[in-house]
């Protein structure tokens, strides 16, 4: 290739990277200027800069959607499901990766089939159960649902990594003495925290938008997510739309900002991964 087609392909690329950014930021840049107007205004110029800044928006998104309860519900929900699809998830796929299973064809068809398989065909079973023993509006509870809807996910992919370890590493811990449980806990997941932290930034992103599961198991005030209080925000008669994006700014900003802090370990995480057993 000469100088001049490398050229044209790296400006190609240029070309394209910049329509999938704006396509991707452009939506963002919206509802950030029309988080700081009126509604009237919004209603007649949604593209143009705000002419006074309404600050105040947020303030009300904040108190009209209880953000100061809802967002610990959200939080305490995310890290109740982090810890328990990395636990689980971690112990099974290291038992997949190194252990001789001869079913295992089977196992991965049925990972591959609850994966792919909507929530919506448990949803009624489900929650009959929950109101059966009185699970509704247990934060707990609805964490273990999330666990169970994440782990094929995470176990296929956490598989990689534990597969991606020389297995001499395990041989060498077991000649000086260690037992199974050390050898996973001190020699694997110390070389595997890339594709945990890439579960836990995946796992943390959908159980903080999810809306389904969360808007019919927890229904009481004090124990809904951030996403169904802001969801609510908009009247059955009339909306403030100023306040209706300040409210989604809110709630999308925790996790944008812990995207942005943690990218470079979740791509390594996204790439490391690739080792197919």
């Amino acid at each position: 290739m000469n100088l001049v087609e490398s050229r044209t392909t790296t400006t190609i690329i240029y070309i394209i990277l910049a329509i999938a950014a704006f396509t991707a930021l452009f939506p963002i840049a919206l509802m950030v200027l029309n988080s700081l107007k009126t509604t009237p205004e919004i209603a007649s110029s949604p593209l143009a800069l705000p002419l006074t800044p309404h600050w105040d928006n947020y303030t009300h998104a904040w108190q009209g959607a209880k953000f100061s309860k809802t967002f610990i519900n959200s939080a305490v929900l995310m890290s109740m499901t982090i810890f328990l699809v990395l636990s689980t998830g971690s112990l099974t796929a290291y038992v997949l990766a190194r252990k001789k299973i001869k079913a295992w064809k089977v196992i991965t068809a049925y990972l591959l089939a609850t994966t792919t398989a909507p929530i919506q065909l448990f949803l009624f079973p489900l929650y009959f159960g929950f109101a059966k023993l009185g699970l509704i509006n247990n934060v707990f509870a609805v964490s273990v649902v999330y666990c169970a809807l994440f782990s094929p996910f995470s176990i296929m992919l956490l598989r990689t990594y534990f597969l991606a370890v020389p297995k001499e590493l395990e041989e060498a811990a077991l000649v000086d003495g260690a037992t199974p449980w050390q050898v996973f806990s001190k020699v694997y997941l110390p070389m595997v925290w890339p594709g945990l932290l890439t579960v836990a930034l995946i796992v943390g992103l959908y159980t903080w938008n999810e809306f389904l599961i969360a808007t019919t198991f927890l229904q009481a005030s004090e124990s809904r997510t951030a996403v169904v209080s802001y969801f609510l925000l908009s009247g059955q008669y009339s909306t403030d739309w100023g306040d209706l994006m300040a409210g989604a700014m809110l709630v999308t900003a925790p996790i944008v900002i812990l995207f942005i802090f943690l990218q470079r370990h979740f791509i390594e995480g996204m790439t490391g991964g690739s080792v197919k057993g």
